[in-house]
């Protein structure tokens, strides 16, 4: 028996073609229609990884001391550019904005909640004193051997009113144009290889300083200052390079020890070192001299007296160190010939 059309013809309890319009579609099997938007992703869930690297960020700055060398020195490194972390902030807020996400905003947060806790005691107030008075008033410089304007750089200097001025990198060719200028102000001098010393008052003894046996960069002095003798240290360490084996610093940690090693055996209590150490100030390379002195610039300095290079500091390698000589105030100078900035500070002498 034939069946008719209307008998064949599916129902629209089938889902096949031609059912009508409006007939749900099984579930398991609706389809997103072209061009369709997918759901929002939660605000909660957008931006992790710059999150990650805020709060990655802030766990290396809080524990800097305990970040591995990994055969590359890579803690040395690290602790070099360690102010620096804080432009990470800026970088992960404006991620979070751009995504419209709490989660990077709150871990920039904490990132600067950090770093304001490692940095924020050495933005207070400090710097250059209002003007003359009693103390010391030193100035350590590396003015660069290829410096083409020795003398008005050394008129620079002059301008601080120093007691003390400590050059390195100064070269036979240069000698001349330094001692113009500075003689004039400052009557006794020593040099020894490329360091040189400037003093307001008589110099009594002097000596190459052999902290390396191949250089003759660095000089020990006796000064008899205003409160009594002190031993004045004008250094200049190896310099570190950073290429494809890492942070090379081996030269200048040896530097290190052998200055740790003098300063032990220093019979005055009164000691001033100056110099280029070429080692950034947060740098736990520098504990075999930070040990045993204390830094100018983090006792009485306003910021954090950046000093190379000079166009646009962006670390403090140029030191002034003591003991026995509090610092009452320190700061940099402004930028000369050279492609350092000359650091300076005030002691109670």
């Amino acid at each position: 028996m034939t069946r008719s059309h209307e008998e064949l013809a599916p129902g629209p309890e089938a889902g096949a073609v031609g059912a009508p319009a409006g007939a749900a579609r099984p579930a398991g099997r609706r389809r997103r229609r072209r061009g369709q938007r997918r759901p929002p992703v939660g605000r909660w869930r957008r931006g992790h990884p710059a999150a990650a690297l805020a709060l990655l960020t802030a766990l290396a700055l809080a524990g800097h001391r305990r970040v591995p060398s990994l055969g590359v020195q890579l803690g040395s490194l690290w602790e070099s550019a360690l102010p620096w972390a804080g432009a990470v902030v800026p970088a992960v807020l404006l991620a979070a904005a751009l995504r419209r996400a709490p989660v990077p905003a709150c871990a920039a947060v904490v990132l600067a909640a950090v770093w304001a806790v490692v940095f924020g005691p050495v933005l207070v107030s400090g710097g250059p004193p209002p003007g003359g008075g009693a103390g010391l008033t030193v100035v350590t410089h590396n003015v660069s051997a290829e410096n083409p304007d020795p003398a008005g750089t050394a008129r620079a200097l002059l301008a601080a009113r120093p007691d003390l001025v400590a050059l390195e990198e100064v070269t036979d060719a240069a000698l001349p144009a330094y001692q113009h200028v500075l003689d004039a102000e400052l009557p006794h001098h020593t040099r020894i290889g490329t360091v040189a010393l400037w003093s307001r008052y008589p110099v009594t003894d002097s000596r190459r300083l052999t902290i390396d046996p191949g250089w003759s960069r660095s000089l020990r002095a006796e000064v008899q200052g205003p409160g009594g003798p002190l031993a004045v240290y004008v250094v200049h360490l190896a310099s570190v390079r950073l290429n494809l084996t890492g942070f090379a610093t081996a030269h200048r940690d040896r530097n290190l020890a052998a200055l740790g090693a003098a300063l032990d055996e220093e019979p005055l209590h009164r000691v001033l070192l100056l110099g280029d150490l070429n080692t950034a100030a947060g740098d736990h390379a520098l504990a075999p001299v930070t040990s045993r002195l204390s830094s100018a610039q983090d006792t009485a300095g306003g910021g954090f007296g950046f000093t190379w290079p000079a166009a646009f500091p962006l670390a403090r390698i140029d030191h002034v160190l003591t003991r026995g000589l509090p610092a009452t105030a320190a700061w940099t100078l402004p930028a000369t010939s050279s492609d350092h900035r000359p650091a300076a500070a005030r002691l109670a002498a």
